[in-house]
């Protein structure tokens, strides 16, 4: 049952529409079919494609959306049906990709994108997005994508309530987490930490990476100036054999929403996941800081690590004057002003009104004065990093880690992984071949 809360958020959101500028006057004469391919499948995403197809349905009553939405958290089934029919030559008007490596290294490397330079051009986005997003969407000088947000990968969430009848306190790092409020927790009968399925437990490892290793050595798995086989990266392991010993027995069954609720049912006390969890609270009704409350994953404080979803043209898409029309209202402000508050995410063009506290609640006024002022890394497990043949296999590896906790092997197959798939510390971003297989 949709609560009160949620429809209240969803009209403050349709009512933008109303109060900011109309986009650029599009062509009233578009009509076909237009399919949208994405894993905005449930939630506050799902609610917030609608938002978005609903709108420009108004605009262009003429054409009939195929929501070609599939389930499946993070779009780990998604991407699977997508190199399938990629590799078909089948492709769907548009898709739902991450920016950054897997855009760059899956489908511009494969040469199945057409450029976007003319749409950024003719709606003024040079100056609307910042820079270091368009780099992330950008290859030779070409952009290949439009980003429709900004997430938040490190981010704990917790109720209040629910610590101080536990008698326990926001642990500083992973450290404290470990040695106090773990054993004091599970003592209680509490979990300390909830944790879903393969992706969640990767996400919940780049989260430690980033905590033990800092931004530069994080940033170094990437380019080759942090070996995988080094003492710190199984350090890294090691500490988060003993996080995954605190969390719920049955992980690896959870999808990210049971995950979440946990914490909210009383049953966990924390959960790390990206800020869409937001959006999936404001859907259940709750209230920001007291009906659930976050800090940066712990011992990540300063550092912001970032995903964003875009959509892009594939070369051959059927219906391309719809999908250009789909594309241009996505990038517009009045677009992320009706998706970001339902969805829970950050909107990527920087003319959005984010100042509105009637559209983006406290969490967003906070993620977005991060997003402006934290240092920036890349997601691994939302493919910011990292895309295609490595985290295939860095998924498998966490899927047996979970199980075994064998630190050596895990080190030994990390370390041939990136010796084998990732990008050279000195080749340029989508050099290196990237086969978009059905496992990518």
């Amino acid at each position: 049952m949709i609560s009160r809360k949620f429809l209240s958020v969803v009209l403050m959101a349709l009512c933008v529409v109303g109060l900011v500028a109309s986009v650029t006057a599009q062509d009233d004469n578009l009509s076909g079919d237009l399919e949208i391919f994405s894993w905005w499948a449930g939630g506050g995403e799902a609610a917030g494609l609608e938002a978005l197809v609903k709108k420009f349905q108004e605009l262009h009553p003429n054409v009939n959306i195929i929501n070609s939405a599939v389930s499946g958290g993070s779009g780990v089934n998604a991407r699977a049906v997508l190199a399938t029919r990629m590799n078909a030559d089948d492709p769907p008007g548009t898709f739902q990709v991450h920016a950054g490596s897997a855009l760059n290294n899956l489908w511009v490397a494969a040469d199945k994108m057409e450029p976007l330079n003319d749409i950024y051009e003719a709606n003024g986005w040079m100056d609307q997005f910042p820079k270091g997003l368009l780099d992330l969407i950008s290859k030779d000088g070409n952009i290949y994508a439009v980003p429709v947000n900004i997430h938040r990968s490190n981010v704990i969430w917790y109720v209040p309530d629910n610590l101080e009848k536990w008698g326990v306190t926001v642990p500083a790092d992973w450290d404290e987490f470990l040695t106090t409020t773990c054993p004091k927790l599970q003592a209680a009968g509490i979990v300390p930490l909830s944790v879903g399925q393969t992706w969640t437990q990767v996400q919940l490892w780049e989260n430690v990476a980033l905590a033990e290793l800092g931004a530069d050595g994080y940033n170094g798995l990437w380019d080759g100036k942090t070996a995988w086989d080094g003492p710190e990266v199984s350090h890294v392991f090691e500490t988060f054999g003993k996080i995954l010993d605190c969390t719920n027995d049955d992980r690896d069954a959870l999808d990210w929403q049971p995950a979440a609720t946990m914490v909210t049912d009383g049953k966990a006390a924390f959960n790390l996941m990206g800020d869409w969890a937001a959006g999936y609270y404001l859907e259940l009704g709750l209230e920001p800081e007291t009906g659930f409350a976050w800090v940066p994953a712990f011992g990540t404080a300063g550092n912001f690590i970032m995903l964003s979803d875009a959509f892009g043209l594939p070369k051959n898409a059927p219906n391309r004057d719809a999908v250009v029309a789909w594309l241009t209202f996505l990038g517009s402000a009045e677009a992320q002003d009706i998706f970001n508050p339902l969805k829970g995410s950050l909107p990527a063009n920087t003319t959005a009104h984010i100042d509105d506290k009637t559209l983006y609640n406290a969490y967003f006024q906070s993620a977005y004065k991060d997003w402006t002022s934290d240092t920036i890394v890349g997601s691994l497990a939302h493919e910011a990093v990292g895309a295609g043949e490595f985290l295939n296999g860095f998924s498998e590896l966490i899927a047996q880690f979970s199980t075994d906790h064998d630190v050596d092997t895990a080190v030994a197959v990390s370390a041939e992984l990136a010796a084998d798939t990732l990008i050279p510390a000195d080749a340029p971003m989508g050099e290196a071949t990237a086969e978009a297989t059905a496992e990518s």
